[in-house]
């Protein structure tokens, strides 16, 4: 029998140019990326990290609904763990180390290629909401690094009006900084700022340019003043924990994530967005009551136990990673640009090295594999202080006890982080050919230094001003 054309088939017929036009129209959009980074949180400070006395039921709800990553590293300290998720790079490749003040010379080199630069090329519209503390002069600021809005702080909270390590050129008196500005793109539009509104005035920022961009592809980036002391809650919040000031001011983070999460949910964006919480660094532990906790890790910020670089990591995309799941492959913020930038349709240059990895497999779950067969801890110099290669960790660099006074034993020690996540245990004498390759790779990486002739050097300006003149001035 020959085949019949019918109606219907003729209409398919007719149909599929129709079909395949519309399916070129409505392929798969550009994913959305927004970053979550707390200043000084501990690992252990939130409730699916543990905690039992911060209450973070948003933050809770984010890891059931998506992935939490317990071995996920910093760096120790503010400036360096910034430098390092806006570049890819070890902190110590870009030469941002430490903590940088107000009125620098030195920030970021305009030769690094940021997170927000390279998502831009591809089309996305980026904002920074919250602390940048990547350099302070003009040059070196948020909107000449890729982004296209900025609102926030140039540095640390507790950096306003202090008397600066240096003089001032032309008189030769202490200079001293100005007071602690809040920046809207490049005027300061408030000096200084009243830092009791600064969670609620962030997070007012952010569900704004998720709604003014919800059909376009954006990034946004959204570091947290909190909890970095001096503390400030807003007042919806204070005396409302029941951990003191700084567990106030951490359950109010946890309503801004809420904030953000829920505005996704408002306009449909929960499927096409990789959210990213984390930390900038451990707890600050000499600040005592006003600092949180690294526990069950050991030390803090400013070290480099567990506890000065692993933070509490959360990834959330709807469909794309799975609910409720656990993820200890060594992962870093070093990580965030290639993965990005690579979701996004990009191509990471290849001018730079950089040092992170494409951890998109690891948060697809394709793989269990760390994308680093090492991963090295660094504190203010170019010095390596440990390495990690699985759940191998080397210390060679003497570090200071969890509240100062003594300084641990000098020598290499290996710990098994597998099962001795708190450090207790050097395990170096039963163990000497882990050392040995484990030493290895510290000279390795010290080689490569030299061949490739890093530490790239960091952005710089001759004479630095103190930016603010006025409200509303310009920086020039």
């Amino acid at each position: 029998m020959k085949n019949k054309i019918t109606i219907k088939t003729l209409g398919l017929i007719l149909l599929a140019p129709l079909a395949l036009l519309h399916a070129a129209e409505t392929k798969p959009a550009k994913p959305n990326f927004v970053v979550i980074l707390v200043d000084d949180m501990g690992y252990g400070d939130i409730g699916s990290f543990g905690s039992k006395v911060n209450r973070t039921p948003n933050l809770d709800k984010m890891a059931n609904e998506g992935m939490r990553l317990t071995s996920f590293y910093a760096a120790p300290v503010c400036s360096a763990s910034r430098a390092q998720l806006m570049t890819g790079c070890y902190a110590q490749r870009v030469s941002i180390t430490g903590a940088l003040m107000p009125v620098s010379n030195i920030g970021i080199n305009a030769k690094e290629h940021t997170v927000a630069e390279l998502l831009k090329l591809q089309g996305y519209s980026t904002m920074i909401v919250g602390k940048w503390h990547l350099g302070d002069q003009e040059e070196f600021l948020p909107m000449k690094n890729g982004f296209d809005l900025y609102f926030g702080l140039p540095y640390s909270n507790d950096m306003g009006e202090g008397i600066l390590n240096r003089n001032d050129q032309k008189t030769g008196k202490p200079m001293k900084a100005p007071p602690l500005p809040l920046i809207r793109d490049t005027k300061v539009i408030e000096a200084p700022v009243d830092q009791d509104t600064l969670t609620a005035r962030y997070t007012e920022e952010a569900v704004k340019f998720i709604t003014a961009n919800k059909d376009k592809p954006f990034f946004l980036y959204f570091p947290h003043t909190a909890v970095h002391t001096p503390l400030h809650p807003g007042t919806a919040f204070k005396g409302k924990s029941a951990n003191g000031t700084f567990g106030d001011w951490v359950e109010e983070v946890d309503w801004s994530v809420g904030q953000v999460l829920d505005t996704l949910k408002k306009f449909n964006l929960d499927k096409n967005t990789l959210v990213l919480f984390t930390s900038d660094n451990g707890p600050w532990l000499k600040q005592g009551k006003n600092a949180g906790t690294a526990l069950p890790l050991r030390g803090g910020k400013m070290t480099s136990w567990e506890g000065g670089s692993r933070v509490p990591t959360i990834a959330r995309w709807t469909g794309q990673i799975s609910a409720g799941s656990v993820c200890d492959t060594v992962l870093s913020e070093m990580d965030v640009l290639p993965t990005f930038v690579r979701l996004g349709g990009g191509e990471v240059p290849t001018d730079n090295k950089i040092d992170g990895k494409d951890m998109w497999p690891v948060l697809s779950e394709k793989t269990k594999e760390s994308p680093h067969e090492e991963l090295f801890y660094y504190i203010k110099n170019k010095t390596i202080d440990a390495v990690r290669s699985g759940s191998w960790k080397l210390a060679v660099v003497p570090q200071p006890l969890e509240h100062g006074g003594q300084v641990e034993h000098n020598g290499p020690r290996l710990y098994n982080l597998q099962s001795d996540i708190g450090e207790r245990n050097d395990v170096s004498a039963q163990n000497p050919e882990i050392v040995k390759k484990l030493q290895n790779l510290i000279e390795k990486m010290e080689k490569e230094g030299m061949k490739d002739q890093w530490p790239r050097p960091a952005g710089n300006v001759q004479n630095p001003k103190p930016l603010l003149k006025k409200i509303g001035a310009e920086y020039d």
